[in-house]
C-alpha cells in the first residue's frame, strides 16, 4: 500500500469530547485533514515538543526517547496503519544497526514520539478516505508550520487572558509552569507575545 505523508497542523480542544483534545494532521502537499481525538496528557506531550519547551523533569515520551537513544534505536517513521470502530491504530518503525522492527502504539503516543524524533508521519489512502476531511483552500495557501501549530483555547479562555495585564499574565504563567500545565502555558505565552 502506498503511504501518504502527514504533518501536524493544529492542536486544539476537542469539540466533541470534554477534557479531550484533537490533533489535526494535514496531508503534505494536499488538502485533506485527519482529526484524531487524544487525551490531555498526550496533547500536553505533543505541545511541549512542538513548542520546544524544556520541562523541569522529563515527560514519559522524553524518557522513551532517551531510552531509545541510549540503546541506539532510531525511530524511522510512524504509520497510522488502521482504523477500526473510530479508533486509530499506529506502528512505530524502529531501526537498529541489525534490524528494523514495527511496534504497535497508541496513535497519540506515536505522534508525541514523532515530534521528538523529527520523523515522518504516514497513513494509507483508505484511512484518509474514511476519516479525513477535505479542506477548501480560500486562496490563502498553506500556513507556515510554526503558525499552523497552535493550541486553541475556548472563547472564554482567550477573553480571560486578553483582559489580564502583562504582570498578571507573567504570574499566571509561572503558576501553570509550576503545575506542569504546558498547554495553558503556551496560550499565555502567545498572549504575552502578541502584546510585545
Amino acid at each position: 500500500m502506498k503511504k501518504i505523508e502527514l504533518e501536524i497542523v493544529a492542536l486544539s480542544h476537542s469539540i466533541t469530547q470534554t477534557h479531550s483534545y484533537a490533533v489535526v494532521l494535514g496531508e503534505t502537499n494536499g488538502m485533506r485533514r485527519l482529526p484524531i481525538v487524544i487525551g490531555g496528557f498526550e496533547a500536553q506531550a505533543i505541545a511541549v515538543a512542538l513548542e520546544n519547551m524544556q520541562p523541569s523533569r522529563p515527560l514519559t515520551h522524553d524518557l522513551m526517547k532517551n531510552f531509545m537513544n541510549a540503546f541506539n534505536v532510531e525511530l524511522q517513521e510512524i504509520i497510522i496503519s488502521d482504523l477500526q470502530e473510530g479508533i486509530f491504530y499506529s506502528k512505530l518503525v524502529c531501526f537498529t544497526e541489525h534490524d528494523t522492527v514495527e511496534i504497535d502504539s497508541r496513535t497519540s503516543d506515536a505522534l508525541a514520539l514523532a515530534v521528538r524524533f523529527g520523523c515522518p508521519i504516514y497513513t494509507y489512502e483508505h484511512i484518509l478516505e474514511n476519516a479525513g476531511i477535505l479542506m477548501e483552500d480560500g486562496g490563502s495557501g498553506k500556513k507556515q508550520k510554526a503558525e499552523a501549530v497552535g493550541v486553541e483555547e475556548s472563547g472564554s479562555g482567550r477573553e480571560d487572558l486578553s483582559n489580564m495585564s502583562l504582570e498578571e499574565l507573567q504570574t499566571l504563567l509561572n503558576d501553570v509552569l509550576e503545575h506542569e500545565d504546558y498547554i495553558r502555558a503556551i496560550a499565555i505565552r502567545d498572549e504575552m507575545n502578541k502584546r510585545k
